[in-house]
């Protein structure tokens, strides 16, 4: 009995000392076991451009002013292996050039989110939803014979849209590039606009009469998002899309951003899209632009 209440009291003294004397174990931070981990990051600016010229400037060129808005955001959620990336890109822009009225110069909402599972240190296993569309009509502008112009309407809010799942293997063995291998990939095109004739009678590969094409295809994915220098930043996304039914007409695009941060709130971005579809055109595509303007991150 004695011994035992001697036990007891050897205890409990070796608490209390333990409790008043720092030990290794203080300075290590005890995780619990479901803590979630997330990574946010958000930027809103406004670009502007504006070029004017006197009468008699024998250089030439057209007074014009430009403006446009954006909003990028993304969301980056990891637990143990369990993975969901999601992003939204909103822009929008307009040009006024002289005895022009005014017309876009950009217009794309891109929605994306994938949820993966760690199968290795750099193999996940995703499930991807995206959508791109855009947000307002899209004209082609004819000069007439007589002198002056015509507009033709070649696209519209949901016309096209695509809506795009795939399921399959991604890479991914930096923090700033990954490659996804969608090998179950099924894309909806929708042409809602039934006034759009352009490509007829395909209209973005939609047939005449309907609204909507399936498509199950392979996607292949790649992205790269880094800083190459402390304020600049090169973004980079490729996508191949091939049709299982048709493999012979590849659809291709490649968008790429670079950013330069002049300080704080101004920076300068030199966008720029290659796109090679031939249910849009046989041709390649592509646009860019440089713009200098206001940048908020949050």
């Amino acid at each position: 009995m004695k011994i035992s209440f001697f036990l007891l009291f050897l205890l409990g003294w070796s608490a209390v000392a333990m409790a008043q004397k720092p030990t290794r174990l203080d300075s290590i931070k005890v995780v619990p076991i479901d803590t979630v981990y997330w990574k946010r990051s958000a930027q809103a600016g406004i670009n502007l451009n504006q070029g004017s010229f006197s009468s008699n400037w024998k250089g030439g060129g057209v007074n014009s002013i430009a403006l446009g808005a954006f909003f990028n955001a993304k969301s980056d959620y990891m637990q143990r292996r369990f993975n969901w990336t999601s992003e939204v890109q909103l822009q929008y822009g307009i040009v006024k050039n002289q005895n022009q009225d005014s017309r876009k110069n950009v217009d794309r909402i891109f929605l994306d989110t994938k949820v993966g599972h760690r199968l290795s240190p750099v193999w996940l296993a995703f499930g991807n939803l995206n959508f791109l569309s855009q947000f307002a009509t899209g004209y082609r502008y004819e000069q007439l014979p007589g002198g002056g112009e015509r507009n033709v309407l070649i696209s519209n809010f949901f016309a096209p849209a695509y809506l795009t799942e795939s399921v399959g293997l991604e890479y991914k063995p930096t923090t700033y590039f990954n490659l996804q291998f969608g090998l179950g990939t099924i894309r909806q095109t929708f042409v809602t606009d039934d006034a759009i004739t352009i490509g007829e009678p395909s209209r973005y590969g939609v047939a005449p009469g309907k609204n909507v094409r399936n498509e199950f295809a392979f996607q292949l994915i790649a992205n790269f998002d880094r800083n190459l220098m402390e304020n600049l930043n090169l973004k980079a996304r490729y996508q191949l899309f091939a049709n299982y039914a048709t493999l012979n007409a590849i659809d291709h695009r490649l968008d790429i951003s670079l950013t330069a941060k002049v300080n704080k709130y101004v920076n300068v971005n030199l966008n720029g899209i290659v796109l090679y579809d031939k249910d849009q055109d046989n041709a390649i595509q592509y646009s860019q632009g440089l713009a200098i303007g206001f940048l908020y991150s949050f």
